[in-house]
């Protein structure tokens, strides 16, 4: 049976259109018909990242951050892993935001996430975010208030005004050469029951289960009902929300790939070309290393 293709930006969030999560797909038609298949289109995304990322590195002009979020078990790490393999890790750092500690409770809620934003010619991962101010604190109970955030500021409008502090925060990102791309890996609560099933019986994903991932379950409506707003108000032009069909892990990977891949070749990077006394210094090595 042939693959059926999909572009990628068909998942986009368009900027300023409504979003319905509940009509978007979590599993689409495949994008390979084996293994085989999977892994060679797989490969040949990523070995176009591992390419502009080296130019990427090369320029120091740009940076990419990419931000995955999801339920739990929606394959954030399995995507990180098998996408961003190969790359060069000078130029690729990955960092993953669980409850913020005391000291990151002291701040405010962007002050944690920002020493780790990447620096010119680098891609940074966060493996969830800041946004996790506007969907776990949203959702559950009591969160919001063990911020310490000042009682007059939690209010009616506290969440749109944190959407506005993200957009303006990703918009001089972007002002000052950072790309933001952002996947929300989409999956099925009945896939989400499956997987954490599987994460219990395989001695090797077991130590991730906790009966906190339970209770995070619990608030699936909920935190379905925080994901909707936050994707619709936060996916701009520059910093784009891609909402991923999740249950079918090979094809959710082929699709951030292709993204990353896209982003990456749309960035005016460059391989430095030598100015004069660069070249006068590279042709006096050429001659000494030649003379030899």
């Amino acid at each position: 049976m042939k693959s059926e293709a999909h572009d990628v930006d068909q998942f986009l969030v368009r900027p300023g259109a409504s979003l319905k999560l509940a009509d978007r797909p979590t599993q689409v038609g495949e994008l390979l018909e084996s293994k085989q298949e999977y892994e060679e289109q797989l490969a040949a995304h990523r070995e176009s990242i591992i390419e502009r990322q080296d130019m990427l590195y090369a320029h120091a002009r740009y940076s990419l951050l990419v931000v995955f979020q999801g339920m739990d078990t929606a394959g954030k790490d399995g995507a990180i892993k098998h996408v961003l393999s190969g790359v060069n890790p000078q130029g690729c750092q990955a960092y993953s935001f669980k409850q913020p500690s005391e000291e990151e409770l002291d701040h405010d809620y962007l002050w944690r996430t920002s020493p780790k934003l990447p620096a010119r010619g680098r891609i940074g991962v966060f493996n969830r975010s800041y946004y996790e101010e506007v969907l776990v604190v949203r959702a559950l109970p009591g969160a919001l208030a063990h911020e310490r955030t000042p009682e007059e500021l939690v209010n009616d409008h506290i969440w749109r005004d944190r959407y506005r502090d993200i957009v303006n925060h990703e918009e001089y990102l972007h002002r000052n050469g950072t790309q933001v791309v952002k996947f929300f890996l989409h999956i099925s609560k009945d896939e989400q029951r499956k997987r954490l099933l599987a994460r219990i019986d395989d001695p090797r994903k077991r130590w991730k289960a906790r009966r906190g991932d339970l209770d995070m379950r619990a608030l699936w409506d909920e935190l379905q009902h925080a994901y909707q707003h936050c994707l619709e108000a936060t996916s701009t032009k520059t910093a784009p929300w891609y909402v991923i069909p999740a249950d079918h892990k090979p094809t959710a990977r082929l699709l951030v790939a292709q993204a990353i891949a896209r982003v990456l070749k749309d960035l005016p990077v460059a391989y430095p070309t030598p100015d004069a006394a660069h070249q006068a210094e590279l042709d006096e090595m050429r001659r000494a290393l030649e003379s030899e």
